[in-house]
């Protein structure tokens, strides 16, 4: 245990070492200004003081985050629309739906491309060229176009999360469906396997470590494209649109808070992939 937990605590120390640092940095420009409109000596405690208590930091303190955090969940209703609860809530609906359609794309796609030479040398490029678009450019474009139909709510933001997470899970699949070595796939023609026997018996097994490794990165980024979907549509509910109602009235913590909430919501799905790692390992005789 100390040696798993140890290096994480250190590292965490260090990076709230270095926030309090930039708070100090970024919000004493203010401290001093105010000091010297009441004509005051601004001592270096009475620096750090302001520049760790101040109500519209350049740079929020690690604890006024975790204020804001504890104000906006413990102390407030989840149903209640200034719950951040309520609204990582609207945010993980559609990173899992988003996320459900960009697997199940991604895992059709890559069983496409592994099997089938056409679609290898003709759709595996297009996967490629797909990631090179910005998906603050595309994200307007789905949503107005799908609004222009009648579809909006929690599709749009869905198909965009969807966007992120289907790459990697094509990546992943095509290099674990291809991981057997030529012996082993020459064994299941010895033993006279079909193609569905030899997916179901060998590729899929092998592939497992590369589908698992490769949905820890699409969840995250799932996430990413829920957020990025709240925020060219004026959405009233949702992480991205508290910290795009932050950004609009000069509220830094409450932008603060809903990232650390979604960096929270990120390793909760990460950790929840990799028990269901472990647990599918064990389940095909994987050592603990």
């Amino acid at each position: 245990m100390r040696r798993s937990f140890l290096p994480v605590l250190t590292v965490v120390a260090a990076i709230i070492l270095l926030w309090y640092a930039g708070a100090v940095w970024l919000n004493s420009a203010w401290a001093y200004d105010q000091a010297g409109r009441d004509e005051v000596e601004l001592t270096f405690p009475a620096l750090v003081a302001d520049t760790w208590s101040q109500d519209r930091p350049r740079l929020p303190a690690p604890h006024q985050v975790v204020a804001e955090l504890w104000k906006s969940t413990v102390e407030t209703r989840i149903t209640s629309k200034r719950s951040l609860v309520y609204h990582a809530w609207i945010t993980l609906s559609s990173t899992l739906t988003g996320f459900a359609l960009g697997v199940a794309l991604g895992i059709l796609l890559a069983v496409g491309i592994v099997h089938n030479r056409t679609m290898n040398a003709s759709v595996m490029p297009w996967v490629i060229a797909s990631q090179t678009i910005p998906i603050l450019a595309i994200a307007p474009m789905i949503i107005v176009v799908l609004s222009s139909i009648g579809v909006t709510g929690l599709l749009p933001k869905a198909l965009i999360s969807m966007y992120l997470s289907f790459f990697p899970v094509v990546v992943g699949m095509v290099k674990g469906l291809r991981s057997p070595e030529v012996m082993q796939l020459d064994q299941m023609r010895t033993w006279n396997a079909s193609g569905a026997q030899t997916f179901r018996k060998l590729r899929w097994p092998s592939s497992l470590p590369y589908l698992f490794a490769s949905l820890k990165v699409a969840v995250a980024a799932s996430l990413v494209g829920a957020i990025i979907g709240e925020l060219p549509t004026g959405a009233v509910a949702g992480l991205g649109a508290r910290m795009l109602s932050g950004s609009y009235y000069g509220q830094t913590v409450q932008i603060w808070s809903a990232l650390v909430m979604a960096a929270i919501l990120a390793a909760c799905l990460v950790a929840l992939i990799g028990l269901a790692e472990r647990v599918a390992g064990r389940m095909m005789g994987a050592r603990a």
